[in-house]
């Protein structure tokens, strides 16, 4: 791993190893040994060390002195509160892009929700996933505020996992695609009021449909987060 300064390395060891705990590469309880990581990012210890340290301070590890690193995850409550936090901060990001969303974010914004549609058909739920994230950065992206934007790439990032349950259950992925159209829509009419209300509700569809698909067997089946 090559990075053009020290803290652009420390910062790449950190989000990488916090992807794989996110995506359930590295599993509930898992150690995470300094020197393993160290030979598969192709790093010294160092880094390692000080990207476990940042990751213990988000919660998604613990350090037990004298023994090591192990993998932490986040809970079904996490999920929720995170899902809340969402609601609210997509809202207003939509609200924002009312006024500051570009007709290039538009434009590829609606390609998104036309390759989503042919995608939803075929049942290929891996490129959907994919595009359900690019429609929410070009949303996050669009609000043109760098601190909201973070926030929210921040908290999408976190539930990536049970967001891929989501959409292969029931007639989600359809329902999710319409409702990406809808705020599309109500953004590029410029209406604030509307684009907040259908953004704010689209999240709490999502978590709604989370629970239905019951939060706790989808984390320990599929990720094996702790409950």
């Amino acid at each position: 791993m090559e990075a053009t300064d020290q803290f652009s390395l420390r910062g790449k060891v950190f989000h990488t190893i916090r992807e794989n705990i996110l995506s359930g590469c590295y599993k509930y309880q898992e150690e995470l040994r300094e020197s393993t990581l160290g030979k598969e990012l192709g790093v010294s210890r160092t880094p390692v060390r000080e990207a476990l340290r940042q990751l213990e301070l988000e919660g998604l590890v613990t350090i037990v002195p004298n023994k090591g690193a192990y993998v932490n995850g986040i809970t079904a409550q996490d999920v929720e509160v995170i899902y809340q936090m969402r609601s609210r901060l997509e809202g207003l990001c939509a609200r924002m892009a009312c006024k500051w969303m570009t007709g290039e974010q538009l434009d590829e914004m609606e390609e998104v929700i036309l390759l989503s549609k042919f995608h939803e058909k075929k049942g290929n739920f891996d490129q959907l996933v994919g595009l359900d994230s690019r429609f929410h950065e070009i949303l996050f992206e669009g609000c043109q505020s760098k601190l909201l934007e973070h926030e929210l790439k921040n908290l999408h990032q976190y539930v990536q996992r049970v967001r891929k349950s989501s959409l292969e259950s029931g007639r989600r992925a359809e329902k999710s695609t319409q409702e990406h159209e809808n705020i599309m829509l109500a953004i590029r009419e410029k209406n604030p009021d509307l684009a907040d209300e259908l953004a704010t509700r689209h999240v709490m569809n999502t978590i709604s449909n989370i629970r239905n698909c019951q939060i706790e067997t989808i984390m320990e089946d599929e990720t094996k987060w702790k409950k």
